[in-house]
């Protein structure tokens, strides 16, 4: 990135930067509130919403984000829509696309019939709330996985409905892995609606067994989920029968990718290597936060990567500020950070 010359104050450098740069945010997120996306749900739950609400609509995790000294959330939000706006306007971002955060846990709702009311209520919330009153916020639907059938369902209804660029694959809380052939009705179903699917990954209630402290659980638990979902679904084979079918990884960075594909190489019978799927644009990685970056895009390439904001989590509460950094990392070319942050999104997402 160039350095700014003669007068220029920094600030008026880089808002000339930023305007002249497109932008998608491929993982932004809202923070829903369950009281509220309890109005969504069937009418037969109104009259028990007392009840309803004294527990968690979702089961969470036993690592609490906010506990003891060492917590994170000096620069806590809960982004209203006119928040995500100010977003937008801040990192002059063309296009952001929306995960949910407590919703993320729906594949640990033990209760088919309560995942399918939980998604469907989350998915008008998400419209109504957000999408409906502003084009360039992108929806990602919620999934009840535990009813394949109506994950179908609401997946078409979602994509054609409300506009929503793509479904939600939780990486952890189901019983089967996501390769498993229970769920390959609803990988034909995103084919054929030509949209993507996104596996995400969240803390677990599994956990609570695994760590010690929150460090710990902060570096581990989003990968390990991903290493395994991925692993499986390269072995399932099911991307090189559904060539339409995209799936992206997120939240969890790129830089074990390189190590799982070395590993699966020479073992993957028919299946199509990762390499293949890569070169047919059929998978993608989040990508910037590590320090491994420009060693990933040597080995992966620069059109399965992206960059996301991951508004407002982990206190990331100004998008300017987190599209300068991405700008001015050195360590990224300038025509990778053009496909990174724009053309390889909006390829994925089918914007």
């Amino acid at each position: 990135m160039p350095k700014s010359a003669g007068t220029t104050t920094a600030a008026e450098f880089w808002r000339s930067i930023m305007a002249d740069w497109k932008m998608i945010d491929a993982d932004g997120h809202i923070r829903e509130v369950e009281s509220d996306v309890f109005e969504y749900l069937p009418d037969y739950y109104k009259n028990r919403r007392a009840a309803v609400l004294y527990f968690p609509l979702l089961p969470h995790h036993g690592w609490h984000r906010q506990a003891g000294l060492g917590a994170v959330g000096a620069s806590f939000l809960i982004p209203t829509l006119e928040d995500w706006r100010k977003a937008l306007e801040q990192g002059n971002i063309e296009a952001a696309v929306l995960y949910p955060t407590r919703f993320m846990h729906i594949g640990q709702v033990g209760m088919a019939e309560f995942a399918v009311d939980l998604s469907r209520a989350y998915n008008d919330y998400l419209y109504d709330r957000f999408l409906r009153a502003e084009p360039r916020l992108k929806g990602i639907a919620v999934l009840p996985l535990q009813d394949v059938p109506a994950a179908v369902t609401e997946l078409r209804r979602a994509v054609k409905e409300y506009g929503m660029v793509g479904g939600l694959l939780p990486a952890d809380g189901l019983p089967r892995p996501l390769g498993h052939s229970e769920f390959h009705p609803l990988y034909e179903e995103a084919n054929r609606l030509g949209c993507m699917l996104a596996v995400h990954s969240q803390n677990s209630l599994r956990n609570n067994d695994l760590f010690m402290w929150r460090g710990e659980a902060a570096t581990l638990a989003h990968v390990w989920p991903q290493m395994r979902q991925f692993t499986n679904l390269m072995f399932s084979g099911l991307l090189g029968r559904m060539p339409d079918l995209k799936i992206a990884f997120l939240e969890a960075g790129c830089g074990w990718v390189p190590y799982l594909m070395s590993k699966m190489a020479g073992r993957m019978g028919e299946a199509m290597t990762p390499a293949n799927l890569i070169e047919r644009g059929q998978i993608y990685f989040q990508c910037g936060e590590e320090l491994t970056t420009s060693r990933d895009l040597e080995l992966l390439g620069e059109e399965c990567l992206f960059w996301a904001s991951d508004f407002p989590h982990e206190g990331i509460v100004d998008m300017g500020k987190a599209v300068k950094e991405f700008l001015s990392r050195e360590d990224i070319s300038e025509a990778a950070k053009q496909k990174i942050s724009y053309k390889n999104p909006k390829r994925l997402y089918r914007l």
